[in-house]
């Protein structure tokens, strides 16, 4: 069972800019995918951005030329670099990995875009 651990989230002011982490409690080899999604109060999960192995990037059309997903496979880590927040971005931000063996899911952050 990998555990996945979330970090970087908080309160932010419009314009701002975070970036989330997510850790795996083992290595990322093999055949992989990388993601990120968000959750705002009263709608459905939806997906942000997401990574291949491969390399194939695909971001939601909301976040397209503000956020950047990315992978440090030395520290088991993968990143969403957030930029030009809004107040729309206002969400939990949970992180998901797909091995070969599994899929894997963070607990959960919040990110707060407010003034």
């Amino acid at each position: 069972q990998v555990r996945l651990v979330e970090s970087g989230g908080g309160l932010v002011q419009p314009g701002g800019s975070l970036e989330l982490s997510c850790t795996a409690s083992e290595a990322i080899v093999g055949p992989n995918m990388e993601a990120w999604y968000r959750q705002a109060p009263g709608k459905q999960r939806e997906l942000v951005a997401s990574l291949t192995g491969r390399g194939t990037i695909n971001y939601a059309d909301s976040v397209t030329g503000r956020f950047t997903i990315s992978l440090d496979n030395a520290k088991n880590t993968f990143h969403l670099q957030m930029n030009n927040l809004t107040p729309e971005d206002t969400a939990v931000y949970y992180c998901k990995l797909n091995l070969i063996y599994g899929e894997f899911w963070g607990q959960g952050i919040q990110v707060t875009v407010s003034s």
